[in-house]
C-alpha cells in the first residue's frame, strides 16, 4: 500500500516506521493501539471534543448493524466499483459501516472523521473483524475536513456520506479528473419521524448540494434509494439518538416518541456522484 498520509503541520508526506508516523521534519504521530492516527492537532481545533458524541457513536453502530441502511451502503459499493477507483478518502466516516463495504471493493481506503470516539470505535471493530484483510486497506484517521490529512492528488474518489463538503480541500486532494460521492438525505427521508417529532417539518433540499460544488465539479449521475422501515422502541431511540433530532427537538416530544414500541416509516437518499472539471 502507499503512504498517503500528510502531516498536518507541515504538509510533508508522512511515512509510517514501526507504531509511528513520521515526516521529513520529524514531526511524529503515534499510532493507537486501536490502529488509527490522530492528526487532529490542537492548532486546527475549535472544541475539546468535536463531532458526535460517544452516546451517539454508540447508537449510530447498534442502529446500522441491524441491517436498516443497507440498500444504501450496497448502492455506493456498487457506484465505486462501476468507476474501478484504487484510492478512496471518506471523509466524516463515523464508526465505520461504509467504509467497511468500500474496503471490499477498493484496494486502499484512508477514512477520516472528527470525532475521536467514532474513529476509535470503527478501528477497533475492523481490527477485531474476523475478515482482517478489511482491517489492513484501511487507514484510519482523526483529522479535520478544513485540513484533508492526505497530499496534495493523491486520492481518485472522495466521499461524503451524510458529512460536510470542504469544497477546497476536496479539489486538492483529488487526482484530475478525480471523483466525489455524496449522500444526503432525499425530500422525504424519515419523515414519519420528524412530524413526530417537530411542529414545522420542512422537506430537505439535496440538490442545493451539487450547485454548492458547481462548477469546479459537475454531475455524472443522481440515484435515490428508498427503503422501508417497522423500527422496535430500540431502533427508534437509536435512529433519533444517531441523527440532529436528538438535540434539535423538544424533550417532551423526543420522550412520547420513544416509548412507541414500533413505528413504520420510509428512509430515502440521494446518491450523487460528481466529476472534479479543473486541473
Amino acid at each position: 500500500m502507499s503512504e498517503l498520509l500528510m502531516c498536518p503541520i507541515c504538509r510533508e508526506a508522512l511515512h509510517l516506521e514501526g507504531k509511528t508516523w513520521q515526516c521529513e521534519n520529524r514531526h511524529s504521530y503515534d499510532q493507537a493501539k486501536q490502529g488509527y492516527v490522530n492528526l487532529h492537532v490542537v492548532q486546527h481545533k475549535n472544541s475539546k471534543s468535536p463531532g458526535d458524541t460517544p452516546d451517539a457513536v454508540a447508537a449510530r453502530r447498534r442502529f446500522l448493524q441491524t441491517g436498516a441502511y443497507q440498500p444504501l451502503q450496497q448502492a455506493v459499493s456498487e457506484l465505486l466499483q462501476s468507476i474501478s477507483s484504487k484510492a478512496v478518502l471518506d471523509i466524516g466516516c463515523g464508526e465505520g459501516y461504509y467504509t467497511q463495504a468500500m474496503a471490499d471493493v477498493v484496494p486502499q481506503v484512508v477514512a477520516v472523521d472528527i470525532a475521536k470516539s467514532a474513529v476509535q470505535t470503527a478501528a477497533k471493530q475492523a481490527h477485531q473483524s474476523n475478515e482482517n484483510h478489511k482491517a489492513q486497506n484501511i487507514t484510519w484517521v482523526v483529522g479535520t475536513g478544513a485540513v484533508l490529512p492526505v497530499l496534495d492528488q493523491s486520492m481518485e474518489v472522495c466521499t461524503s456520506l451524510f458529512s460536510p463538503l470542504p469544497k477546497v480541500e476536496m479539489l486538492r486532494v483529488l487526482k484530475k479528473r478525480g471523483y466525489l460521492i455524496i449522500v444526503t438525505p432525499a425530500p422525504q427521508h424519515l419523515f414519519a419521524m420528524r412530524e413526530a417529532l417537530f411542529d414545522e417539518v420542512k422537506a430537505h433540499e439535496p440538490d442545493k448540494f451539487v450547485t454548492q460544488m458547481s462548477p469546479e465539479f459537475s454531475l455524472i449521475s443522481k440515484q435515490i434509494i428508498t427503503t422501508d422501515l417497522d423500527l422496535d422502541q430500540q431502533q427508534l431511540k437509536d435512529l433519533i439518538a444517531m441523527t440532529p433530532y436528538a438535540w434539535k427537538a423538544k424533550a417532551y416530544k423526543r420522550q412520547a416518541l420513544e416509548v412507541q414500541s414500533s413505528f413504520q416509516l420510509s428512509a430515502s437518499f440521494y446518491l450523487f456522484l460528481l466529476q472534479k472539471c479543473v486541473d
